[in-house]
């Protein structure tokens, strides 16, 4: 007999959703999480913790393709990388699920249509329990419920640039926003608006987490536990290779061997690769579900810019991020091909510009334009490619080879975004593209689709090779359009839990 009916590797947006979906059915259900709970405590909101500490970050090193190590802003701990996340989710618009031509490239179709996907996007925004207002976004795709709740309201300074930005002919619109505003709810903590949202672990759990809104309620019932500060080293199969039959944990010194009737692999593309690649076999000598030799290939990131905007009017907005344009995704001014996603971040401090400013920059400096700016983020999508990917190195230490594409676009709508900021009073842009530490919105690695040959997984996320074992995370997005793959992550974990409610019966 298995220890369990069911294993869930990693308690992020696709495995605590996972948990959450799957807790009501009674099946014996195991999370194993490699890190702990973020402590609730003074630091979650102390912006020297967060930037130049880098206090919850992992503390390991990744190599890159020259062998050169960095160290990723990537988080082991209850929840993932939802814990800090900026809490802006989207769909992906419609046109995103089909072939699309991009400067550089075609993004690739989807094997299923935006209408198939769509009843999961409605229920993931009822669950994390998103704010928005419908019909403000110029590219909002069909949506057969409404916002379950109102969007958050613009403060002074930024509903002022939001009504220039209007009177300019753009679309500005109210941030998709997954943080709990339930103030009558006594139970809950509601959000107080704060100026540590993003990216800061939230001290109120207010924030619309993996953990607060998935793990903590799957945890109330009696059939699902938690497993933390524990490390699955690898996958085992049967001789025939066709069934995972042991799960390698490694915790308090120890290793343990856990089963499971389905083992489900949800540590985020880049470990849920790392971690197949790990099991290589005899069975499977490429690495565990590796017989398309797309395991780990075809790894995106997003192009990111974050893009800080001063001009001679203080801003002394608190919450900042409230605002969105997605005037230019499908093409911009004089660029018949997408550009992608503008949105405001959390109000920068100078601590948050420290982080990414020039060595000889002086705090004085950084506080002037911490207390002028308007601070962006600009998101284009990266296309796939096989030649981006993840593998191991000779120690079994992760290794990923990256080079960014699409970047005349991602370039063209940095310079849109000045263009119509410099109408508003804007006169210095300081801008600077996140590189491959900057791992948050990694996708792609066990792309899904149809054929065996070509791809890892099935339309049910099941890996093609081995009959029990599924990845639920974002490893199986086959192109990721440029908005914040979580609410698509969510989703598609909802989807995968039905499907295994169906095959119990």
């Amino acid at each position: 007999m298995a220890d369990y009916d069911i294993i869930i590797i990693g308690s992020g947006a696709g495995g605590g959703t996972l948990a959450y979906a799957l807790a009501p059915t009674g099946q014996q259900i195991l999370i194993v999480e490699r890190g702990d709970y973020i402590p609730r405590e003074k630091a979650n909101w102390d912006p020297t913790a967060i930037f130049l500490e880098q206090r919850y970050q992992i503390q390991e090193d990744w190599y890159d393709e020259r062998q050169q190590p960095f160290h990723p802003e990537a988080y082991y701990v209850v929840g993932g990388n939802t814990k800090v996340y900026g809490a802006a989710l989207q769909r992906m618009r419609e046109q995103d699920f089909g072939e699309l031509a991009h400067y550089d490239g075609v993004s690739p179709a989807w094997p299923f249509s935006y209408g198939d996907f769509e009843p999961y996007y409605t229920r993931a925004e009822s669950l994390y329990k998103i704010h928005g207002r419908r019909g403000e976004d110029p590219t909002e795709p069909q949506m057969s419920a409404d916002f379950p709740f109102p969007p958050f309201p613009h403060e002074p300074r930024i509903q002022k640039v939001a009504d220039q930005l209007q009177k300019l002919g753009l679309q500005p619109f109210h941030a998709t926003l997954s943080l709990n505003r339930d103030v009558e709810n006594p139970h809950n903590r509601p959000c107080i608006r704060c100026d540590t949202c993003d990216p800061y672990p939230c001290l109120a759990d207010a924030k619309a987490d993996a953990q607060v809104t998935c793990v903590d309620p799957a945890l109330a019932y009696d059939n699902v536990s938690l497993l933390k500060n524990a490390y699955v080293a690898r996958l085992h199969t049967d001789a025939s290779g066709q069934q995972v039959t042991q799960v390698e944990v490694q915790t308090d010194g120890e290793t343990r061997m856990l089963t499971a009737d389905r083992i489900v692999v949800s540590c985020g593309a880049i470990n849920s690769a790392a971690l197949l690649l790990r099991s290589a076999s005899e069975a499977h000598p490429n690495g565990l579900a590796n017989s398309s030799d797309q395991v780990g290939r075809n790894l995106m990131f997003h192009n990111h810019t974050s893009l800080v905007a001063v001009s001679a009017e203080p801003n002394p907005t608190v919450f900042q991020k409230t605002l969105s344009l997605h005037d230019f995704y499908f093409g911009g001014p004089d660029q018949d091909y997408p550009l992608g996603q503008i949105q405001l971040t959390g109000k920068a401090k100078w601590q948050r510009l420290k982080h990414q400013a020039p060595e000889d920059m002086d705090r004085a400096m950084l506080e002037y334009i911490s207390q002028h700016s308007v601070d962006w983020w600009v998101t284009t999508e990266d296309l796939p490619s096989s030649d981006n990917r993840v593998t191991l190195t000779p120690t079994g230490d992760i290794q990923i080879s990256y080079q960014p594409n699409n970047l005349k676009a991602h370039h063209d709508l940095i310079a849109v975004l000045e263009g119509y900021l410099k109408q508003i009073g804007f006169y210095l842009f300081w801008h600077k593209y996140m590189g491959l530490p900057v791992v948050w919105h990694q996708s792609g690695t066990c792309r899904m689709d149809t054929d065996p040959k070509t791809s890892v997984l099935d339309t049910h996320c099941r890996t093609h090779d081995v009959e029990n074992l599924y990845v639920v995370d974002s490893s199986f997005f086959p192109a990721m359009g440029a908005v914040n793959p979580t609410l698509t992550i969510i989703a598609n974990a909802l989807r995968v839990g039905d499907l295994f409610k169906a095959s119990l019966g």
